[in-house]
């Protein structure tokens, strides 16, 4: 199909987008469901968990949808983690032997199932926060905008319930404390739209200025209120040793805190042998004590002993309500068996805030490539697609492996090309692929091989013939007809009946994943493939003619879920692509890919390039690589016959000696290098052999190091046969190691050669 013209382009998207409204962020009417989050398996809670800004993690757990009323106010309440925690933990489960004892430490989820069965004013939903660094100290000094970003994020997070009376209740425990003051960092005057403030053993970071923010805004409120739980860290001990400064737990800052509101507010004050607790204004401010005279640690205990849900509580009727604070558990029937699902392919939730579809291809219209790039990632990381994508598509195959062994696969993929806006106002939107890549590694995808983009093709519930346009000076890289090329797809789409959410096939070309990436020939290049005809054939044969700076309309990014199951293992796909045997299961280039990404990760070492092997005498060989500081040890691989290699043989160092060859016999032999951020791709095949003559040595020089269909890097074979075929000995190196002068060309008498082959002095 050929559209030279789309009359009224602008119009015909609007009303298309009129004709398809199937979905809206809001509560479900009278139902209380929550679009774009999972029914948990443990009290049909609603649950979604996704990565946001940097290196954040975030977990909301509302109520069931039955539970939810639509028709009341919604109070979040955030908790940070405390430092060395992750969500898992924190979230809870029953302890089983050998289980990590971390997960029976806080409770959080059963906490809030107690809270959600006393709460009937609000709607009460956990977020949980979640840092790469599980610190929001170590967190916090890595970004110098940190307050704004904590700022943008619990704006955000609000935003989801807009239409029903949000407020925020700022709580977390040990270093979550950071969070708290890092988002007062943000603001001279705490928003009204924060209703309690909650430390948990966690105020490390009070100064008076935060008194004066807190004091200030219990003034602005009788609905403010704030709740300090503490114990004599001062005093604690661990192996003999004391575990904080005398000012710097805190027992010291929560007094601290006490004696600089006591010149504000009068104060009531009780001690018991056990707590000094402090009260004023009606209950509103609430800091309790524990004393410890043992010297014993109670940080975690404190939240433990129901602490969470006294924090909550305090100054309310509910306080101590079938509850005690720091005694047994009330909530131990409300602990779930097993630890929360972790989901590998994770979409933030979109926000009702975010701009449309329409609204963004209008604001990007005449933008750079440079800055469309931008922000079109910024719309994905935060979640800005229509929630139809993520409704990831299941398949189970049966694909082959590069030995003819078979394997069960199951793959998840998205049904559709990816898309900036609403269910009801979206645009497709093509993209460079390290954008694509970016979007890919948050959200915890990547993108199909050609041989999976055939095989999606083939499952399409829906297929689209081709909407083609002649090119006419470099418009059809322009936006204008990204806007038309969707609204034709969309007009497809409902002639034939379908429904958003199908995997549907023929719209677009894949940014593919493959051996091309890496073509030395072509380096910063795109991969494309696909665009299927009706007939099954694609229009676009695999290639990477076109920088990756060029984005045209016909481009189209799908992304699969990374994890995938290979006979009910979980592997990524890259892990898959780079394996020498398993990658034919998702590819059917020629080896093994050396770089599945557009992206690499600078921290895993590089594939071995420059090294070689040498005769030593008494018939030994001797290894010699080029020194890389990024590599811990290596993994040596041997062979008879430069196909079948035995299991590796690790060493460190830069020099490997065999012994105890077999003489006459060639030995086969390929590397990868390792450190502890992984595993680099395999290298390319040498050889040697091992003689007990003096015998002059052949050099054989591997120069064909190019990525191409054909390449089986391990040509050395037929040469190494050939010369030991007529009694000759041989060493080998690869061009690098001539280059980087490992092996040195003097050594030998050169003459020419086909097979860059020398005689040695």
């Amino acid at each position: 199909m050929n559209l030279k013209k789309f009359p009224t382009l602008f119009l015909i998207w609007i009303l298309l987008y009129c004709l398809d409204t199937s979905k809206v962020f809001s509560v479900t009417e009278s139902t209380g469901r929550l679009p774009g989050f999972s029914v948990s398996s443990y009290f049909n809670e609603q649950v979604i968990t996704f990565n946001f800004n940097p290196e954040m993690r975030i977990h909301i757990n509302a109520p069931e949808a039955d539970s939810f009323d639509i028709n009341k106010p919604v109070g979040i309440a955030l908790f940070a983690l405390p430092n060395g925690n992750t969500i898992e933990h924190t979230v809870g489960k029953i302890l089983q032997p050998g289980d990590d004892w971390h997960f029976d430490i806080q409770h959080i989820g059963a906490q809030t199932r107690f809270l959600r069965r006393k709460i009937i004013e609000y709607n009460l939903v956990t977020v949980y926060l979640e840092t790469k660094q599980l610190s929001w100290p170590l967190w916090k000094s890595k970004y110098n905008n940190y307050a704004g970003i904590v700022k943008t994020t619990i704006e955000y997070l609000k935003s989801f319930f807009k239409d029903y009376q949000p407020f925020i209740i700022l709580t977390g425990h040990s270093g979550g404390g950071r969070f708290i003051f890092s988002f007062l960092d943000a603001f001279s005057e705490i928003p009204d739209y924060v209703d309690r403030i909650c430390f948990l053993d966690s105020n490390y970071g009070y100064e008076n200025v935060y008194g004066d923010q807190m004091i200030n805004w219990l003034n602005a409120s009788p609905d403010h209120s704030l709740c300090v739980l503490a114990y004599n860290d001062s005093v604690a001990l661990y192996q003999g040793q004391a575990i904080v400064s005398a000012t710097g737990g805190t027992w010291y800052r929560s007094r601290l805190m006490q004696r600089y509101f006591a010149n504000f507010y009068p104060f009531e004050t009780e001690e018991d042998d056990e707590f000094i607790r402090h009260s004023a204004i009606g209950g509103r401010i609430k800091i309790l004590l524990k004393k410890n005279p043992e010297k014993l640690i109670f940080h975690t205990v404190q939240v433990e002993r129901n602490g969470f849900i006294h924090s909550m509580l305090t100054g309310t009727p509910l306080e101590n309500e079938e509850y005690q604070y720091y005694g047994e558990r009330a909530y131990s029937n409300l602990v779930q068996a097993e630890e929360l699902t972790k989901s590998n392919f994770q979409i933030p939730p979109r926000s009702p805030d975010a701009r449309t579809g329409s609204q963004f291809m209008h604001d990007v219209n005449n933008m750079s490539f440079v800055d469309r790039e931008e922000a079109i990632l910024e719309e994905l990381l935060t979640g800005n697609l229509p929630y139809f994508l993520r409704e990831l598509k299941e398949f189970e195959t049966t694909f082959t492996d590069a030995n003819g062994n078979s394997h069960q696969v199951t793959y998840r993929v998205m049904p559709d090309y990816m898309a900036i806006g609403s269910d009801s106002d979206f645009c497709r939107i093509p993209m460079g692929p390290l954008t694509a890549q970016k979007a890919a590694d948050f959200f915890g995808g990547c993108m199909p091989t050609r041989k999976l983009v055939d095989q999606i093709y083939l499952n399409s519930e829906i297929k689209l013939e081709p909407v083609t346009y002649a090119p006419v000076g470099n418009e059809n890289e322009q936006v204008s007809k990204f806007i038309e090329h969707n609204a034709a797809i969309e007009s497809q789409r409902l002639a034939v009946g379908g429904e958003l959410g199908q995997l549907t096939g023929g719209t677009k070309k894949d940014v593919v994943l493959s051996n091309k990436i890496a073509d030395p020939s072509r380096p910063g290049h795109v991969v494309i493939y696909g665009w299927h005809q009706l007939n099954g054939e694609p229009i676009q044969p695999l290639t990477n003619i076109h920088i990756n700076t060029y984005v045209d309309y016909s481009h189209g990014i799908r992304f699969l879920d990374a994890e995938i199951a290979v006979d009910g293992t979980v592997k990524t796909i890259q892990d898959v692509l780079r394996d020498d045997v398993l990658y034919r299961l998702l590819s059917d280039e020629n080896g093994a890919m050396s770089q599945p990404t557009y992206i690499l990760d600078e921290e895993i070492p590089d594939k071995p390039s420059s090294f070689g092997i040498l005769n030593e005498q008494g018939g030994g060989l001797k290894i010699l690589i080029t020194p890389d500081a990024k590599v811990d040890f290596y993994n040596l691989y041997l062979s008879g016959d430069g196909l079948n290699f035995d299991l590796p043989v690790q060493f460190t160092g830069n020099e490997f000696i065999l012994t105890n060859q077999p003489c006459d016999s060639i030995i086969y032999f390929k590397l990868k290098a390792e450190n502890t951020a992984g595993v680099s791709m395999e290298s390319e095949v040498l050889a040697g052999i091992a003689r007990a003559d003096t015998v002059l040595p052949i050099l054989i020089v591997n120069g064909f190091d190019r990525t191409s269909t054909g390449n089986t890097f391990n040509f050395i074979r037929q040469h190494a046969s050939a010369i030991t075929h007529n009694n000759m000995s041989f060493e080998s190196a690869t061009n690098d190691a001539v280059i980087n002068g490992l092996i040195e060309l003097k050594n030998y008498l050169v003459r020419r050669s086909s097979a860059f082959m020398g005689w040695k002095k």
